[in-house]
């Protein structure tokens, strides 16, 4: 059996090899991260039109429609939609509008947020819903077909989504 003298010894010289190992360097255990999306960015809207079901285009925000979507680098996408020349509500209150104020409100604008990614078997351009003004999208996946030329996107909304027969297009213009 070892005296208290040999056993502090071997621990002294536990202690004092331990300390000569070389420490390991720290292992990233987050995964590298993909490649940067051609949607990192924030964009301006330049049209919001619609295709009605006779092959009509019209501009369904107006002749000046405003509109921003932001995608950071990590996916996550704010986009909003807005007809220039909304009536104001004339009480001055929102919660006090007309029936003809709540519904130029709300068909004036349309916004949502979410994840967006462009998906690499189909080619699709995909919106993950969260959150939208109008809440039979919130929680949906939809897939629109795109272009991406430079800064310029350009979006088809499938008729099936607008719920009208309509095809939505939206035509984005990267900020610099």
């Amino acid at each position: 059996m070892p005296t208290p003298r040999v056993k502090h010894l071997i621990a002294m010289i536990i202690l004092t090899g331990a300390a000569c190992v070389p420490a390991r360097p720290l292992v990233e255990t987050r995964p590298a991260p993909a490649a940067r999306s051609p949607l990192t960015g924030t964009w301006m809207l330049t049209a919001a039109d619609e295709i009605q079901p006779g092959g009509a285009r019209v501009q369904s925000y107006g002749a000046d429609p405003k509109g921003l979507l932001i995608v950071d680098a990590d996916g996550r996408y704010s986009l909003q939609l807005y007809r220039a020349g909304r009536r104001t509500f004339a009480a001055g209150d929102k919660r006090r509008g007309t029936p003809e104020e709540f519904m130029d409100s709300v068909l004036g604008m349309s916004a949502h947020f979410g994840r967006c990614f462009i998906d690499p078997i189909s080619g699709d351009l995909v919106f993950r819903i969260e959150l939208a003004q109008y809440p039979n999208w919130e929680g949906t996946e939809q897939r629109r077909s795109y272009t991406l030329s430079g800064d310029t996107l350009k979006y088809r909304i499938p008729a099936s989504a607008s719920g009208n027969g309509t095809i939505p297009i939206s035509e984005w213009r990267r900020v610099r």
